[in-house]
């Protein structure tokens, strides 16, 4: 059994930036893959970023060059930074972790981009 517990939502403007951070605990395996998706209404839930345990990392296409993800092994911990935020941006942030034949996923944050 794995947790996730996600924090570092909210409201923010456009171009501002947030810090959004995902916390494991339970049974951790030290081989992992562990990132975001996100929803927005009435849309296809989508991957945002993911990083593995050493370190290799993927963004879609519409992130690239304004969200940068980062791992911290020994907390179990995997944090998104985002900057120059945009409207379309707007979603429920679910973090996930896939270790061993298991998938786990966190309860959702709101960000909200908007003036």
């Amino acid at each position: 059994q794995v947790q996730l517990v996600e924090s570092g939502g909210g409201l923010v403007q456009p171009g501002g930036s947030l810090r959004l951070s995902c916390a494991a605990s339970g049974r951790i395996f030290s081989i992992y893959a562990m990132g975001w998706y996100r929803q927005a209404p009435g849309k296809q839930r989508e991957l945002v970023a993911i990083i593995s345990n050493g370190g290799m990392t993927n963004y879609a296409d519409s992130v690239k060059g304004r969200f940068t993800i980062s791992g911290d092994n020994a907390k179990n911990t995997v944090y998104l930074q985002m900057n120059s935020l945009k409207p379309e941006d707007t979603a429920v942030y679910y973090c996930y972790r896939t270790q061993g034949l298991g998938s786990y996923w966190g309860q959702g944050t709101q960000v909200t981009v908007s003036s």
